[in-house]
């Protein structure tokens, strides 16, 4: 289908344009070649009316002969009238004498005759048709006093001249019909040079389309087309790693809901079976619920999150905040289970004040996100270090670890949803994702360094609030209160 619409396209375009320019260049060269052997037959003529006026006025001043004879055997010996025909007429048009060997009749000659009368040139040109034949006539008025000849007149037929145009005329329209054929041959070529391959193009895209991520193009032509396939090929591997991104994502988050699902229902039946008699299996039972609970709840909510962040739909309730304070605060969140998993947890609370412009709950979701991802991929005995600082007026936060690290070819993509660099560890891989965007959101940044084998460094920097910016932000808020 798409190789008919483009060559009909090319057909009913640049195949018709050249047509019709071809078209107008055959009638501009018919009509040119006709007009030019018409007026040279035309010159013809005239050159020989001059030559006539010439001898007559001659024989008009020699009084020694008859002038009336002497016209009349030029006329009858004219030496091209096996070419042309020769006239001499009176002052009324009609034909005194003629080359021809016919006796002159009466008839009178109109229209090169009349034309000639009232020409500046004095001469008259007529092209018609007589008998069976196509003839042209000149007719040159004489001045020839004391004479009853007024004009001379000559007759030629066309049949030879239009014979050479026709010829010529169809040679230029076999001419033309041949470089058709040329450029439809070549443009056939071409066409099909570009049809050929964008319905492979467009055969391997309905493939991808349809899940077939393995599919490729093969670049023939460093063109294009061949940029093209490239992209096409580009587009293939990156939707099939999506995909393969995504089913992981979808099998990691299943099995980190399943995991907490799994424990709330053992203790759940547990405590049912026990009938609540034994406190000490009751409390650790509930304890564990509440616990897998709330783990359950920060997942759904991280999930949410990167929902709405997908579509757009993020909102962020903006107010004047202490992130460092919701620093201390997520730090304390992981401080047992840090000990509980053997690992260090480093943090010293300076005395630090920069407030931020943000959401307060989204800024501690980073940092919970942050500090999570740095005790899951550290080991026992690991240790992890959080610091803040001021550096230019930006609150600069860094969460260093001494875990596993990321590989190189891996550090480009851990901020992309569903990237997982170790699939070993629990995680759904969306928690960075989600806090580059609030970060980015908040008019920050946030950059990670590592180094395989030997850990991770997290660098979230935040823009902190000018002094005027902060003291309108304060009397607003005491406004409202009022």
């Amino acid at each position: 289908m798409a190789i008919k619409r483009i060559t009909r396209r090319w057909l009913f375009n640049s195949f018709g344009v050249i047509v019709v320019i071809i078209l107008v260049i055959e009638i501009a060269a018919a009509i040119g070649i006709a007009n030019y052997y018409y007026n040279s037959v035309r010159q013809t003529l005239l050159s020989r009316a001059d030559s006539a006026n010439i001898v007559f006025t001659r024989y008009a001043e020699d009084k020694t002969q008859d002038f009336q004879t002497q016209v009349r055997d030029y006329v009858i010996s004219f030496p091209a009238k096996d070419k042309m025909e020769m006239m001499v007429l009176a002052e009324d048009g009609k034909i005194l004498y003629t080359s021809s060997g016919f006796e002159p009749d009466d008839k009178t000659t109109l229209d090169d005759f009349r034309q000639a009368l009232v020409s500046p040139d004095r001469s008259g040109y007529y092209v018609g048709q007589m008998g069976e034949e196509r003839v042209m006539a000149v007719t040159m008025v004489l001045s020839l006093p004391g004479s009853n000849i007024s004009a001379v007149r000559f007759l030629v037929s066309l049949a030879y001249v239009d014979r050479q145009i026709a010829w010529i005329i169809s040679g230029l329209v076999v001419l033309g019909c041949v470089i058709l054929l040329l450029v439809l041959f070549s443009s056939s070529y071409f066409i099909n040079s570009i049809v050929n391959p964008v319905g492979e193009v467009g055969e391997t895209a309905r493939r991808i389309a349809q899940g077939d991520f393995r599919a490729r193009l093969t670049k023939k032509n460093d063109d294009e087309i061949g940029e093209l396939c490239d992209i096409i090929n580009y587009m293939a591997e990156e939707l099939g790693a999506a995909e393969t991104m995504k089913n992981d994502f979808i099998s990691s988050v299943s099995h980190e809901l399943r995991t907490p699902l799994t424990a709330i229902q053992g203790w759940g039946e547990t405590i049912l079976s026990d009938g609540g008699e034994d406190k000490e299996t009751l409390q650790k039972g509930m304890k564990v619920i509440l616990s897998e609970t709330e783990r359950l709840s920060s997942m759904v909510e991280e999930l949410l999150d990167f929902s709405r962040m997908q579509s757009g739909r993020l909102k962020l309730i903006m107010s004047r905040m202490d992130p460092v304070a919701e620093l201390s605060e997520a730090v304390m969140m992981y401080t047992e289970r840090a000990k509980r998993d053997g690992i260090h947890l480093i943090y010293e609370e300076g005395d630090i004040y920069a407030p931020i412009r943000g959401d307060k709950n989204k800024i501690r979701q980073v940092f919970v996100n942050v500090i999570d991802n740095a005790i899951k991929y550290s080991d026992p005995g690991g240790t992890v270090t959080v610091n803040a600082e001021i550096v230019q007026n930006k609150l600069v936060i860094t969460v260093s670890d001494t875990g596993i690290g990321i590989k190189e070819g891996d550090l480009g993509k851990v901020k992309t949803k569903f990237y997982k660099a170790n699939s070993t560890r629990r995680g759904s891989g969306i928690g960075l994702a989600v806090a580059d965007e609030i970060v980015t959101r908040h008019n920050g940044t946030l950059d990670i360094q590592s180094q395989y084998g030997k850990g991770t460094t997290v660098t979230i920097t935040l823009p902190i609030m000018k002094k005027q910016d902060e003291l309108a932000e304060i009397n607003d808020a005491a406004e409202g209160t009022s």
